[in-house]
């Protein structure tokens, strides 16, 4: 066994004597651990020293002893009663040699905490006591916690800095904030809730970070990993449902939209102010009642009282623009949705935009100033851009530059709220403001929640046609009813989708799980290209063909190139709207029937329709996606298969088809990708004319009126550069002025 070196305790006067002997040490105590022979140079059996030059002592003495390398063997000389010194007692170490402590090190990688029987046999190969073993094996895992522990640290420290930063940016852009309106400097008292908000977000991000801290204090050893303050639960996408590869100005986005990019750094402190704002207003607005919210008449809608609104919120955006209208309504209904998956749905564009592509033609997510606190969206904040569309083309869309603020308010209460941002990027354009307007989410049992929707717009609505004045100035086009109506019909429909107890008996009923999912899916992405391309959006370019007053035909261009949902070529799209004297559910329920599809379907050339199979998506009967045959009363032709689907809510409803290919429906029923079946949907949009006796919506058989738009989309040629000939439009023009001619007989002859 190596021999080893006693060395005095470090910062001690030595005890060296000219002849190389070692003096000893008494203990404070008194107690004699041992007593050598000073002059024979004898020791303690449990020592192993050796003589050692002077020069060589003052050498090692001036080393630096590492855990790693000491063994935990040592021993205290004692003097006699006479010459005992009252200084500390002295300690000697064992110093390993390199290849003992390689070898250990070694060992020490594959097994931290080696039992008696390793330690024997590490010590016997390597000349070394289990007890010295065991000691250093000891002192490499102090060692390697301490490591860990002053990683940990650094890390915290740095978060913490990071936090202090923030929290010095947010105070100095509360002390230089200024007003919207004046440009003035804002008054103290005005700062103090946004203040204090942001106390308890920094002070919620200080407990989480101490909160782990401790966590991974329990669990030295493992790396520590990035702390989710500021992770995304769902990276957001932006979504551009227009945008389609090859379609050209068609799907592209207006002109304000276009012109808006990312907020700067300097507009991030007033966007978070006013975020915050808008949120406190949200709340009260959702849950205040007289004198804010005046109900009517008849006990159906509540009204806003804009004076009562301006004297209980003075700041907000402003006041109102010249010639603008203010359109504010409130709408509470039970969804079956739980508030988890609601708040997902509002804060990622891309699921948003789907949920209510009836309303929403365009949205995008241009900068997020927050992904939320601890994994969720609580605390998300998001500057957007959206355009939304009734689906006419004579109704203009409503272009929003705006933020959108997530909050969690209780457990199992969230709040969505969205607020314009014009002040900061101001333009002639602008033609819709959001005042604060949103949804107000609590938790209900058995995994439905109970949704108050607020919507507050300041709008220039000069450009709607007059058939739907009415409409519009109504609240029923973009109000609050409609946004609850839709959000409750596509819960419905998002829960058949996850359905799994489906009735086996009825005849048609498809109840293969990824069948059914498949073929939703495809009509989702018909409904939405439907919806997009019937709107009056600033990058639609519709042109005017004949007729006059309402019935008007207006048609668009657009070339499919390299897009594997749609046909390669030019397509034609004509639409036009029109007011019947007939309710909004009996237009509904005469359009949707396939026995009653030969009355108006020109293309079906008078073949008998039958409805091959069907996905019930809602509790309402006629909320449906049918797979329809039509047998060609000549049979030299083909038959063909027709996919569609017809849905309702009191606000609006739908019915979109288009022609399928058997091979490729085929594969979609048997769960097959959708996105690769080429769609050309055509279809019906229905709306209440706005009228008080349409109050009840698309549900009430009243003898209101209804105002209906026919869209067909056409591949006038399968060549992309072709050029398009009068000919193919004057065919379109016909097609859709004879299909509305057969509505308005067939529904006119029933109403007589």
């Amino acid at each position: 066994m190596p021999a080893g070196v006693m060395i005095p305790a470090r910062n001690m006067p030595s005890m060296i004597s000219g002849n190389g002997n070692v003096g000893g040490f008494g203990t404070s105590s008194g107690l004699t651990l041992g007593q050598p022979n000073m002059m024979e140079g004898q020791l303690h059996p449990l020592e192993m020293t050796q003589n050692t030059s002077e020069s060589e002592i003052a050498r090692m003495r001036d080393e630096e002893f590492d855990s790693t390398t000491k063994s935990g063997s040592e021993n205290h000389e004692g003097a006699s009663g006479d010459d005992q010194d009252p200084r500390p007692k002295k300690k000697r170490y064992h110093r390993h040699t390199q290849h003992q402590i390689h070898e250990m090190e070694a060992f020490f990688k594959e097994c931290p905490h080696p039992d008696d029987k390793q330690r024997k046999e590490l010590g016997r190969e390597l000349g070394l006591e289990p007890l010295q073993v065991k000691f250093w094996f000891q002192n490499k895992r102090t060692q390697m916690k301490t490591q860990h522990e002053r990683q940990e640290n650094t890390q915290l420290r740095t978060e913490n800095e990071k936090l202090r930063a923030d929290n010095m940016r947010f105070r100095e852009a509360l002390s230089t904030a200024s007003c919207p309106n004046c440009g003035g400097p804002t008054a103290v008292g005005q700062m103090s809730f946004d203040e204090h908000h942001l106390r308890l977000e920094n002070a919620r991000l200080r407990e989480e970070i101490d909160r782990i801290s401790a966590i991974a204090a329990k669990y030295v050893g493992k790396p520590v990993v990035n702390y989710p303050l500021l992770s995304s639960p769902m990276p957001p996408r932006p979504l551009d449902f227009g945008a389609q590869p090859g379609t050209g100005e068609m799907y592209g986005a207006g002109d304000l939209l276009r012109s808006i990019s990312a907020p700067s750094e300097a507009d991030k402190p007033m966007i978070i102010e006013l975020a915050v704002a808008a949120m406190e207003e949200l709340i009260r607005m959702a849950q205040m009642g007289e004198p804010l919210w005046m109900t009517s008449l008849d006990g159906t809608t509540s009204m806003l009282n804009e004076e009562e609104y301006i004297r209980t919120f003075p700041r907000g955006i402003g006041p109102k623009p010249t010639g603008f209208k203010c359109e504010a309504s409130r709408e509470t209904a039970v969804v079956i949705m739980n508030h988890i998956n609601l708040v997902e749905i509002l804060m990622d564009v891309h699921q948003w935009s789907t949920v209510f592509s009836g309303i929403v033609s365009k949205a995008s997510t241009l900068d997020v100033l927050s992904t939320g606190v601890a994994g969720n969206y609580n605390g998300a904040l998001q500057v957007m851009t959206a355009e939304f569309q009734v689906p006419s083309p004579l109704v203009p869309t409503r272009e929003s530059y705006y933020v959108r603020y997530c909050k969690q308010h209780a457990e199992g209460t969230w709040a969505v709220v969205d607020v314009s941002l014009d002040n900061l990027r101001p333009s002639p354009t602008v033609r819709c403001r959001r005042r604060p307007s949103g949804c107000l989410i609590q938790e209900m049992p058995n995994g439905y929640s109970k949704v108050t929707w607020v919507e507050h717009v300041e709008v220039d609505d000069r450009g709607v046609h007059n058939l739907y004045k009415q409409l519009v100035s109504s609240g029923h086009a973009f109000g609050a009813k409609r946004w609850i109506a839709t959000l409750d019909r596509q819960c419905e429909r998002l829960a058949s989708v996850m359905a799994t107890n489906i009735p086996t008996g009825d005849v048609g009923v498809i109840t293969n799980q990824d069948g059914r999912k498949s073929m939703l899916k495809l009509a989702e992405r018909m409904v939405i290209s439907f919806c997009a391309g019937v709107s009056a959006s600033t990058a639609h370019t519709w042109t005017t063909l004949s007729g006059t007053g309402a019935d008007d035909v207006r048609v668009m261009t657009r070339k499919s190139v390299d897009d594997p949902g749609r046909p390669p070529g030019i397509v034609l799209s004509a639409a036009t709207s029109f007011w019947l004297p007939v309710s909004p559910k009996r237009v509904f329920d005469f359009l949707r029937d396939e026995n009653s599809r030969s009355e108006w379907d020109i293309l079906s050339n008078g073949g008998v329709v039958q409805e091959m199979a069907h996905i019930a998506n809602g509790r309402d009967t006629g909320n449906c996606v049918s797979l329809l045959r039509v047998n060609s009363a000549n049979s030299s032709q083909s038959n063909m298969l027709i996919l569609q689907e017809s849905c309702a809510d009191p606000t609006a409803s739908f019915v979109i088809y288009a022609p399928v290919d058997i091979v490729a429906m085929n594969v979609v029923l048997n769960g097959g990708d959708p996105d690769y079946v080429a769609l050309l949907p055509s279809g019906f949009a229905i709306l209440p004319d706005g009228t008080t006796a349409s109050a009840g919506g698309i549900g009430d058989a009243g003898s209101a009126g209804s105002l209906l738009t026919v869209a067909f989309q056409i591949l006038v040629d399968s060549v992309p550069t072709a050029k398009l000939s009068l000919g193919s439009v004057a065919t379109v023009n016909n097609l859709i002025a004879c299909t509305v001619e057969r509505i308005k007989a067939s529904l006119s002859c029933e109403n007589a």
